[in-house]
């Protein structure tokens, strides 16, 4: 009776947002504005301290998100991996700045119609603090660059739950670098770049769901089935050590992912209310409803599901959220839900692959559902720089993130298995059995999180 009643609360809470949804008036429209995927217009370049003030806010947001995702993770693996967790995060914050600095900026984001960008800005040669109108017209170029950079941070850090307690340091160190240069960076670039193919296609991408969340979530994949399941049985659903970490961590991703998504606007404008909005909507709208179907198909709502489902949403709205309304981000959140419960309840366990903390499930998933659901949902009205999808009468936008979503996923599981064989037969990415059941905190590191053990 109870589950029977859990159900009817679903489809009740699923039928209203359709509802409301098929009777939404248009949205009134607001001035054309800059996102990250469609050629902005060109206003004049003078730099404006309240965008230049929002964005340097939305930059350190970001940043935050990646400790945020090392508490996330390290609560959820067990007490004697929590430091190598936390450590991998911390080491991509420095690895991948570095790497942009030098060259993944300009490999990404320098004009260009090949591969990659050009290498006219390595080194941040011609990165100025005067405006790029080609990306943001009315902030420094430097804060644009950096801006980047922490998507650039948090992308790879994204695959560690996969690979969780498992990979050697060093092979992780080599990992990332190539990754972020010959997967990121090309990706980043057909999407978002001057020149880029995608970008000209007419691919939409406000925020990061292909370049980010599909990106990291199919190589994160790639990983898992060929590093192997974790020894003794921890391939299997375990409980978080620490729960209340994995809760801090998401506590730490949903506020930081306001910068992650209103920040892409680029400047403090209406654009960036209706991405802040439709972030918080399509967040609690997943939350809800991962709790219900924990409730449903497990007798009780659960704090690890309510979390999970929160974040899914996140990455579901990701690509979406200068594109469509807040009601649209209702039902996005949902359905993102029930799509990534079924792909970690369900395909998880029918192909038996060791994801230890469902990153293809959430990202992947997650990011493809997003990233199509834009093309239904997104609305001119919201944003004239954009599309209508199908829903407003433009089947053709559906189709072009068909596209983008394709060759994403093949390309970075391709390019991603094949760095993966590379280090494998340099340096061994897997850690031998004895260390990983010692626990990679002390083999990896020398370290422990804990001196009194339970």
């Amino acid at each position: 009776m109870k589950r029977f009643t859990v159900l009817l609360v679903l489809l009740l809470f699923i039928g209203i947002a359709f509802s409301v949804f098929a009777q939404e008036t248009k949205p009134v429209e607001v001035p054309a504005a800059q996102t990250q995927s469609v050629a902005p217009v060109q206003p004049p370049q003078k730099i404006d301290t309240g965008d230049t003030a929002w964005v340097l806010i939305s930059t350190a947001l970001v940043l935050l998100m990646t400790p945020g995702l090392a508490f996330f993770y390290g609560g959820m693996v067990g007490r004697k991996n929590v430091l190598v967790i936390l450590m991998q995060c911390f080491m991509i914050l420095c690895v991948i700045s570095i790497q942009w600095v030098l060259f993944g900026y300009s490999l990404a984001f320098a004009p260009g119609k090949g591969f990659w960008g050009s290498l006219q800005w390595v080194g941040l040669t011609g990165v100025g603090l005067e405006p790029y109108s080609d990306y943001a017209a009315t902030i420094p170029h430097q804060l644009f660059m950096v801006f980047q950079m922490m998507f650039a941070i948090i992308t790879p850090a994204l695959m560690i739950g996969a690979f969780a307690e498992r990979m050697k340091f060093s092979a992780f160190l080599i990992f990332i670098t190539l990754w972020a240069t010959f997967v990121y960076d090309p990706v980043c670039h057909w999407v978002w770049g001057v020149g880029g193919w995608l970008k000209d296609l007419g691919a939409l991408d406000f925020a990061g769901g292909t370049v980010v969340h599909i990106n990291a979530g199919i190589a994160a994949l790639m990983i898992a089935i060929f590093i192997g399941k974790r020894k003794g049985g921890g391939h299997k659903a375990i409980l978080p050590h620490n729960l209340p970490f994995t809760i801090l961590g998401t506590a730490l991703l949903w506020f930081g992912w306001f910068g992650f998504n209103a920040g892409s606007s680029l400047g403090a404008n209406e654009l960036a209310v209706n991405a802040f909005v439709v972030t918080n909507t399509a967040a609690a709208a997943a939350g809800l409803t991962w709790a219900l179907i924990d409730w449903i198909f497990n007798d009780k709502p659960t704090m690890l599901g309510t979390a999970t489902g929160a974040v899914a949403g996140l990455v579901a709205i990701t690509p979406a959220a200068g594109f469509v309304s807040a009601l649209s981000a209702i039902v996005i959140g949902i359905f993102v839900s029930i799509f990534c419960y079924f792909a970690v309840s369900v395909i998880k366990p029918k192909f038996n692959y060791d994801d230890a903390l469902d990153v293809f499930g959430v990202h992947c998933v997650g990011g493809v559902w997003g990233a199509l659901a834009t093309g239904l949902f997104a609305s001119k009205a919201v944003n004239p720089a954009g599309a209508d999808g199908l829903f407003y009468g433009n089947p053709r936008q559906f189709l072009i993130q068909l596209a983008a979503v394709g060759v994403t996923v093949v390309y970075s599981f391709v390019v991603s298995y094949i760095i993966y064989k590379l280090v494998d037969l340099v340096v061994k990415v897997r850690v031998v059995e004895k260390d990983e059941i010692m626990g990679l905190d002390l083999t990896q590191h020398h370290e422990n999180a804990y001196t009194i053990l339970e």
